[in-house]
Parts: structure tokens; C-alpha cells; sequence
């Protein structure tokens, strides 16, 4: 083995770069058909941004429930929390998308996962009616 051998560039290159800001944007605006068919060629389904927000998690704040459900299916890890501590649920929460809500809650989501949780969130919002269908007083 050579000495002086480096490791290899972990930095993606511009094409990688281009598709994540695509998949991303696949996310933002609800195609689930595209997310399906990347995640199943080999794209990973808990791919997130450079601020630790998923697919899953772009999906559900941007309203898209049909997203969120073709990726769970797929894997995504519903709790998984951004950088700022914030889950899907939450997020869906905070954004009052009911549908992405009961999506997510379908997909097993915990409403206690992450800071603040989804529980935490819908009290800060007087959210009562999602507070008890948390199974939360």
C-alpha cells in the first residue's frame, strides 16, 4: 500500500448535488410518483437536506399526505427530527395538515418524538382536539 494514498473524495459531485435538490423538490410539491420511483432505484428514503430535513419531512410540511404514505411505505423513518429537533409530525401539526397528520399516525409517528413534539406543538397552538387524539389530557 502506498503511503502517500489518499482516501477518496467523500464531497458529492455536482450531478449528485443536482439530483438531491431534485428529489427534494419532488418532495416539496408532493410527487409521490417520482419520490417512489428514486427511492426504489436506490436513492436512500431518509435522504435529507443540509438542515436534516428528510423527504419524509418536506413532504408532510408541505401538505402532501399521498408523499408521506408512498415514503413510509418505503421505510422513511417518520420520527426521524431535522436539526432543529423537529419531527414530520410536528411539522404537520404546526402547519395544521390533517390529512399528513393522520397519514403519518398511520405510518406509527410518535406525537412525543422530537423538540418540540408534536403533543408540545399542539398545546402551544390550542389544539386541543389533537392533543386528545394523541391520547394525551
Amino acid at each position: 500500500m502506498n503511503d502517500n494514498a489518499q482516501a477518496p473524495d467523500e464531497t458529492p459531485g455536482p450531478e449528485v448535488v443536482e439530483l438531491a435538490g431534485r428529489l427534494f423538490d419532488f418532495a416539496r410539491a408532493g410527487d409521490a410518483e417520482a419520490l417512489a420511483a428514486y427511492v426504489d432505484a436506490g436513492v436512500p428514503v431518509n435522504l435529507g437536506n443540509d438542515r436534516g430535513d428528510t423527504l419524509v419531512m418536506l413532504a408532510a410540511y408541505h401538505g402532501h399526505a399521498e408523499a408521506v404514505r408512498v415514503l413510509l411505505a418505503r421505510g422513511a423513518d417518520a420520527d426521524r427530527p431535522n436539526d432543529r429537533g423537529q419531527t414530520p409530525l410536528a411539522g404537520a401539526v404546526f402547519k395544521g395538515e390533517d390529512d399528513v397528520i393522520t397519514a403519518l399516525l398511520d405510518g406509527g409517528a410518535d406525537p412525543a418524538a422530537g423538540t418540540p413534539s408534536a403533543i408540545e406543538t399542539a398545546r402551544m397552538f390550542g389544539k386541543d382536539e389533537l392533543v386528545a387524539r394523541f391520547g394525551v389530557n
